[in-house]
């Protein structure tokens, strides 16, 4: 996540959306297609660190990357939050992350509840040309 922030390969390091402050990137390990993340580039691990301009940019991203999923996917809900340490999930616990997760009806199904397996039905690199892009939903039925 932090050499994303910074690098300038945004296509090789799936990073969606830049802002001043902070930056979205899909999550190389997805729950459900269309996961993204939204961190600052400052490395911090405390919400409470971080300054106000931060904390509002990476709301602004957040509903960004929200539009942007609709258009293209959408679903039927989100889950969006972010794990503070490393007891409460956070994979990178000192760099704290907001998780934006798509939601489906019925998209937990055999897979994931007995087989421990997720199916994510498209790769990383098509669905980050759709986010930069702006592709929609009806883009992608045609």
């Amino acid at each position: 996540m932090c050499d994303a922030g910074e690098s300038t390969n945004d296509q090789e390091n799936l990073v969606v959306i830049r802002g001043n402050h902070s930056f979205c990137m899909l999550n190389r390990y997805p729950y459900n297609n269309g996961h993204l993340l939204v961190a600052p580039y400052r490395h911090e691990g405390r919400i409470e660190a971080l300054a106000a301009e931060e904390l509002s940019e990476m709301m602004a991203l957040i509903v960004e990357a929200k539009r942007r999923l609709d258009a293209l996917m959408t679903p039927h809900g989100y889950n969006i939050g972010l794990n503070l340490g490393t007891v409460a999930g956070a994979g990178v616990a000192d760099h704290l992350h907001f998780h934006i997760v798509p939601r489906w009806t019925g998209d937990t199904n055999f897979m994931t509840s007995i087989g421990s397996t997720k199916v994510i039905p498209q790769s990383l690199e098509e669905l980050w040309r759709h986010l930069t892009e702006g592709t929609t939903a009806e883009d992608v039925e045609e």
